[in-house]
């Protein structure tokens, strides 16, 4: 066999290897999402929807995910107008895909030192084709039209426009700007996880960049996991001492880190403001949905949080007692020569980008109304069918808390990091 016939045999094997790994990341991690968004509606209740619509919904979770779009839609006949929205992301989902698709694309690269960007490029190319394929998929599967029974409220006098009323409520995939989202879904999720992980390698000329990036990356995603670990030991105590088994395993299935991270930017003292109005709200904790249903816009935060119920303040000890943590494992993990100043100025910027992505993906937003004859922008007819739930941020005083909290930490983190033995630290040869 000549040099080039062995040369083109061997890169025919390593697309192969790349295709074959690219396939599994993507299908292992589409399969957790599945897996998990499916557990979470049948906790809600979900798989009692008629028509064999449960696992069009599934689909319709796993691809608001991932950042897709799912456009509701409603028509009640000639007389009356449907109109519905929903926006939010089911973190609880995100999670368990993003956890799986980054451990198997940096699985076949953790016993290497350095990578070409070219071959980091290819990996991602062929992920990404993989990942546009699945995703059409499960926009053309995530499809659906429900017919909402109506009660007459008039005790039979509107029978007939009851029955010409009747809405249709359904859901389809907006299948262009779902492409674009999950791309840039799948990009981001990449590029997070070769920041994280020690072991994956990088282009050498990045590798400068891997001592300020890496540890205050992995810092981030340790302070993020351990507040979702710490609502997961919450919940299950709740589970045992409160019941509500179906709707608590419900919000751990499907929302767990929307509560989780909130809770971080409440005890660093961020704000958030939005309404419940209707039949609909926010499902747990009950607090949140006493806070915010009010006539008019409400504030959250933890002063309003604790006039409820004063065991909000244990936020403020969460936020106390991890982002230091954090701080401290992020300077264990840097080199020894940094100085404490460098430290802060890393955790602050890490902790600043954490709280706005916290504020770009926990937000959430909810409506859905009847019109009749156009009398009023919404109408109940005794269906319970009106209704409005939204939270979003106060985003620039919550920013400037975080880089505030990012500075102190770091500060502190790095002095409590000076005691111990760190990556690059040599001990001094006598003279």
């Amino acid at each position: 066999m000549s040099q080039q016939e062995f040369s083109d045999r061997s890169r025919a094997t390593g697309a192969a290897h790349v295709w074959r790994d690219a396939l599994v990341a993507v299908l292992a991690g589409l399969a957790a999402m599945a897996v998990t968004a499916a557990l979470g509606l049948w906790a809600a209740g979900a798989a009692d929807l008629p028509g064999g619509a449960f696992p069009r919904v599934v689909a319709a979770v796993v691809v608001m995910a991932v950042g897709g779009s799912v456009d509701i839609s409603g028509d009640a006949g000639a007389i009356a107008e449907t109109r519905a929205d929903l926006s939010v992301l089911p973190l609880s989902v995100t999670l368990a895909g993003a956890l799986v698709i980054a451990t198997l694309f940096l699985r076949p690269l953790r016993h290497r030192a350095v990578a070409s960007t070219r071959e980091l490029a290819g990996r991602a190319a062929w992920l990404a084709g993989v990942w546009v394929l699945a995703l059409i998929v499960l926009s053309l599967l995530a499809r659906h039209t429900f017919k909402i029974p109506l009660q007459d409220p008039t005790g039979g006098l509107l029978e007939d426009v009851i029955t010409d009323a009747a809405p249709e409520v359904g859901f389809r995939t907006d299948i262009p700007v779902t492409l674009l989202f999950g791309l840039l879904w799948l990009a981001g999720l990449l590029v997070l996880a070769l920041l994280v992980s020690r072991r994956a390698p990088l282009p050498a000329r990045l590798l400068r960049f891997q001592e300020p990036v890496r540890p205050a990356a992995f810092a981030m995603v340790v302070l993020l996991l351990s507040y979702v670990v710490l609502g997961l030991i919450l919940a299950l105590v709740v589970v045992v001492t409160h019941g509500h088994r179906a709707e608590t395993f419900a919000v751990i299935l499907l929302g767990l880190p929307n509560l989780a991270w909130l809770a971080l930017t409440l005890g660093l003292g961020g704000s958030w403001e939005g309404k419940v109005d209707g039949p609909f709200g926010l499902p747990m904790p009950q607090v949140l949905d006493e806070v915010l249903r009010t006539p008019d816009i409400s504030t959250l935060d933890l002063g309003t949080l604790t006039q409820h119920d004063g065991r909000a303040w244990w936020l403020l000890v969460a936020a106390v007692v991890l982002v230091p943590a954090a701080a401290f494992l992020m300077a264990v993990r840097s080199p020894a020569r940094m100085r404490p100043w460098q430290h802060a100025v890393h955790m602050a910027v890490a902790l600043t980008l954490t709280v706005l992505m916290i504020c770009l993906v926990a937000r959430l937003s909810a409506h859905y109304g009847l019109s009749l004859l156009g009398i009023g922008e919404l109408l109940d007819l005794g269906g319970g069918l009106g209704g409005e739930v939204s939270l979003r941020p106060r985003l620039w005083t919550t920013l400037g808390l975080a880089v505030l909290w990012g500075l102190v930490a770091g500060f502190l983190g790095s002095l409590a990091a000076a005691r111990v033995h760190r990556r690059g630290e040599v001990a001094t040869e006598a003279s």
